[in-house]
């Protein structure tokens, strides 16, 4: 019998908005039981820092380079994950040795995939000495070392899953995640995957809501449902070689920037941003190698009605259907955290993590590194 472990997956995103933890039973392979889930909500300070550390990384040429505030900021970062593991495990009446491994993604304040670069602050050592529990991280730099975009790592995940749905959707399926940046992830009936970033997601939207002192975010879409999409705007995104180009690749949180004030009113850009980030969607599913006959999707963009109502409207359109994660039985917001605690497992058995048919690597790879407690 294949033996299962209990992971714990951390997951800070593109959002900057805080952690998502999911504990699940797996063995790194079919079969995936999800056991909890819970979150911890950055304070606007330290999201400001964050914010700070991205300035900073800009001028990062080696991996392990932490310039200005990033080597304060990635023990502070580890030590709010372990508070975070901490208060988790102590919601759900669990300890330290209810947990075999946690998948920690830390915060990425830099990707630039065309030179082979990606630095993800986060402790992995210390986090496994705060927590008592073993660590796996920094799971994408060995996929970048075999040529590939060291990004999206979500999709071994989304395989597991595809067959296995309350809800059985048309194959074949996309597994949409709207995060700060969006990522696709195919899989057909042969089982057949591959994946690519989409576009922004949320990531333009929020900064646009704090460029207008309209706080953090655009909560349930309502601001955006107000407006207008300005057709002009929207090409202009549309427009980008990202999506015109025949090469997939990665995103960085600094790929697109978000409009000039004074540009559309808050409202209109905020509607514009939501319709690009649903056309996005549909725009880069034109690379795949069949045309999806539904989409599931999860991240903190399917609450954006907004954003749900232009993609639903997009996919009808071409005779596709929009499903919601929750809907086909699946937690929509802690699958990236699931995916964490998934891969860390596969880490911990050698199996890979990354395909040529995901992020372009040469073979499949493997990554991770394990810290004991």
């Amino acid at each position: 019998m294949t033996a299962l472990y209990r992971a714990l997956g951390l997951m800070s995103g593109t959002s900057m908005d805080g952690i998502d933890l999911a504990l699940i039973k797996t063995d790194g392979e079919q079969v995936v039981e999800r056991i909890a889930a819970g979150s911890m909500n950055y304070s606007d300070a330290f999201r400001a820092r964050l914010k700070q550390g991205l300035v900073d990384a800009r001028s990062i040429t080696q991996r392990d380079e932490r310039i200005g505030i990033l080597e304060k900021l990635e023990h502070d970062l580890t030590l709010l994950h372990a508070v975070a593991v901490q208060d988790f495990l102590f919601a759900q009446g669990l300890s330290a040795d209810d947990v075999d491994v946690i998948g920690f993604h830390g915060q990425t304040v830099l990707h630039r995939p065309d030179d082979a670069l990606t630095v993800q602050i986060g402790d992995g050592a210390l986090l496994a000495q705060e927590t008592g529990i073993d660590v796996v991280y920094d799971m994408r730099a060995e996929d970048m070392r075999h040529c590939g975009q060291g990004a999206p790592l979500i999709p071994a995940y989304h395989a597991a899953l595809a067959h296995n749905l309350e809800q059985q959707p048309d194959m074949p399926v996309v597994f949409v995640n709207i995060g700060g940046i969006s990522n696709l992830t195919y899989v057909d009936e042969t089982g057949r995957l591959a994946a690519f970033d989409s576009g922004p997601g949320n990531m333009l939207i929020d900064q646009w809501m704090e460029l207008h002192g309209q706080g953090s975010f655009d909560a349930g879409g309502a601001l955006a449902l107000s407006g207008k999409t300005d057709a002009a705007l929207a090409a202009h995104y549309l427009g980008n070689a990202f999506f015109t180009g025949n090469q997939r690749r990665s995103l960085d949180r600094g790929d697109f920037a978000v409009p000039s004030i004074g540009v559309v009113s808050v409202e209109d850009g905020a509607r514009t941003l939501a319709y690009v980030a649903a056309a996005s969607i549909l725009q880069s599913a034109s690379h795949l190698p069949q045309k999806p006959r539904s989409y599931v999707v999860s991240g903190g963009g399917r609450k954006n009605a907004a954003i749900m109502s232009e993609l639903s409207a997009l996919a009808k359109a071409e005779g596709v259907v929009v499903i919601d994660a929750d809907s086909a039985g699946l937690d929509g917001d802690s699958m990236e955290a699931e995916a964490w605690g998934y891969l860390a497992v596969r880490s911990l058995k050698g199996l890979p993590l990354t395909y040529p048919s995901t992020t372009g690597c040469d073979t499949p790879v493997s990554g991770g590194v394990l810290v004991k407690a």
